[in-house]
């Protein structure tokens, strides 16, 4: 079974349920809806495994079968790593590489601006320097050159002397750029996953799980995961070739595990098979602190407690992203690959300052969208929203908070002299990428490409609609009912049954991301009995209900001000069901309820 097998079996699996205790529309203007495994499937897991209630419940809800539990719940590397020569043309790049390394070429790695590619090439970047190689790094500027590999830039690093060009993250549909390479006697090796045509662009080796003609179970890796593959491979052969010995030490590849935890999570594949072994080994070595860069920015945000899938894809994730959303593209791949703790400490300093200014731009063109989005007419199967004046560096995450919020595909378009770049983001089980590909090949698109959970395009403005007609066709296969924000339930809980066990039941099953998501909880009918407000904007609550006096904290961050704030405060004492992810309370001896939605109770 692949990676993304179980997700795909669990697609959609809400779209015919009803709403979760009759709330149509929330307090935030959503409907609940109940996510729902396979009849039985939940009580013949938790019977065969010795698992409580609420874990059986959890994992069939997300679609893991019963052969898949041991591995989901104990994820190992070594149970689930494949040999990295199974991938088509493996070979073919180690053996280029390793020519490379023997005879002392130039070496340059040519990344992409996201936290896929800039851990991937940092990736490579600490290899190269471990083993002894002479590597330099690229990464196009996101407004000027846009994405993947250009001729100009290729050919500039073959005049600086570079004989290789390892793409990651990018290149497989680089046909022009690749071609002029080619032509200049540059050899290029293209490391990816995004989806394929038939044609490859002429490289030495395209290394991708989701070529057109590819057959690995592992087409839900992302880039960084492909990257580690080949380090493991090259490693392998460099290690029987005897470069290794007295004089130079093998690398310790497991201690950048890190490294494909950040780009795997933030790159939101699904976190099944490989990828979440990959991620729990990685989150292992991320609480070490040992990559600078990481420290770095993990001492900027002010994060507590141990790193997590959430610390990755939520605090440190967007501030790697942020120079290539609006700032200098290098940076994030820069900072991951420094070992300098000063140079670290500044690297980190400038992206943190790029990211508020990525959230202040982020807010203005998400609240933009979201009003196109309601006020004009959608297909059931894809939110879209284009403009003038929306800043492109911030399109994709825009898209990633539609999509959240629809629970649909999202594409989000920034217009500027009769040109769209555009980027769109999807759900479990929808590849978004396919459509893109076929978009292009239809000729709605200047250029696309992506992989099944993201892909990005350029499109005239003239062929937006068509576009958008397109994709709403191409992608709505079983997605059915209204464009309309909702939230995902797992279960209803009394405050009495948020105990520190429940959250230590829950925390078996983490990593939580994609494919995998944090459980949400609502509690029924409950009462608020004191709320008070702490920090800057948050409010700290009190919960109980009617028949038991125990009581469960609560907190509604960013809540002051805001609708769902203004409905906590005023509902005291009086009956409301309230929606949330639990967490361990600081002190780590009680449970608290995180709050996301709230609703009044009917009657």
């Amino acid at each position: 079974m692949n990676d993304g097998e179980g997700a795909a079996a669990a697609r959609h699996r809400f779209a015919a349920a009803g709403s979760f205790l009759g709330v149509e529309q929330s307090i935030s203007g959503r409907r609940w809806r109940q996510r729902a495994g396979a009849a039985g499937a939940a009580e013949a897991i938790s019977e065969r495994f010795g698992l409580p209630e609420i874990q059986g419940r959890l994992l069939a809800a997300r679609g893991i079968g019963l052969d898949e539990v041991p591995l989901f719940l104990k994820p190992r590397l070594r149970d689930q790593f494949p040999d990295p020569c199974h991938l088509r043309d493996m070979k073919k790049a180690v053996e280029r590489l390793l020519c490379a390394l023997r005879s002392g070429e130039r070496i340059a790695v040519f990344g992409d601006y996201d936290v896929d590619g800039a851990t991937a090439a940092a990736l490579l970047l600490r290899f190269f320097a471990a083993v002894g190689a002479s590597a330099s790094l690229y990464v196009p500027d996101r407004l000027r050159e846009g994405y993947g590999p250009n001729a100009e830039a290729l050919l500039r690093l073959r005049d600086e002397g570079a004989a290789v060009v390892v793409a990651v993250d990018c290149g497989t549909t680089a046909h022009g750029a690749l071609a002029a390479a080619e032509k200049a006697g540059l050899d290029v090796i293209v490391l990816d996953h995004h989806v394929s045509e038939p044609l490859l662009p002429p490289a030495v080796a395209v290394v991708n799980p989701n070529r057109f003609d590819e057959d690995s179970p592992h087409r839900a890796l992302a880039a960084v995961g492909v990257a580690f593959l080949f380090v493991v491979a090259l490693n392998r052969a460099l290690r029987e070739a005897g470069w290794y010995g007295r004089e130079r030490e093998e690398p310790d590849l497991l201690a950048w595990l890190d490294l494909v935890a950040l780009g795997t999570v933030c790159d939101v594949v699904p976190l099944l098979g490989l990828n979440r072994a990959l991620v729990a080994q990685g989150l292992k070595v991320a609480r070490l602190g040992r990559n600078r860069g990481l420290a770095a920015l993990s001492s900027l945000a002010a994060r507590q407690g141990p790193i997590d899938a959430y610390s990755l894809g939520f605090i440190l994730g967007p501030r790697v992203n942020a120079g290539g959303r609006v700032g200098e593209a290098a940076l994030g791949a820069r900072l991951l690959a420094c070992d300098d703790p000063v140079l670290a400490a500044e690297l980190a300093r400038r992206l943190d300052g790029y990211n508020r200014e990525r959230r202040e731009i982020e807010a203005k063109v998400l609240q933009a969208a979201i009003l196109l989005v309601e006020s004009r007419p959608q297909a059931p199967a894809l939110a879209f929203a284009a403009s003038e004046g929306w800043h492109p560096g911030v399109i994709g995450i825009v898209a990633s908070r539609l999509k959240e919020r629809y629970g649909r595909p999202a594409c989000v378009v920034a217009l500027q002299g009769g040109i769209g770049r555009g980027s769109g983001r999807s759900v479990e089980g929808v590849a978004l990428g396919a459509a893109v590909i076929a978009a292009r090949q239809a000729g709605l698109l200047l250029n696309g490409g992506g992989h099944a959970m993201a892909a990005g395009f350029t499109v005239a403005a003239e062929n937006l609609g068509a576009l958008h007609t397109f994709l709403a066709e191409r992608l709505g296969d079983g997605i059915e009912g209204a464009l309309k924000p909702q939230l995902l339930i797992d279960a209803a809980l009394s405050p009495a049954a948020a105990s520190r066990l429940l959250i230590e039941e829950i925390a078996a099953l983490a990593p939580f991301g994609a494919g995998n998501p944090e459980p949400r909880f609502v509690f029924p009918s409950v009462r608020i009995h004191s709320s008070s407000p702490f920090g800057a904007d948050h409010l700290r609550l009190s919960i109980g209900d009617a028949f038991e006096p125990e009581r469960l904290e609560g907190i509604a961050f960013r809540a002051m001000g805001s609708e769902l704030g203004r409905f906590l405060k005023e509902s005291r004492g009086t009956a409301i069901h309230l929606a949330g992810r639990l967490q361990r309370a600081r002190g780590g001896e009680r449970a608290e309820l995180v709050i996301d939605d709230a609703a009044p109770a009917a009657g």
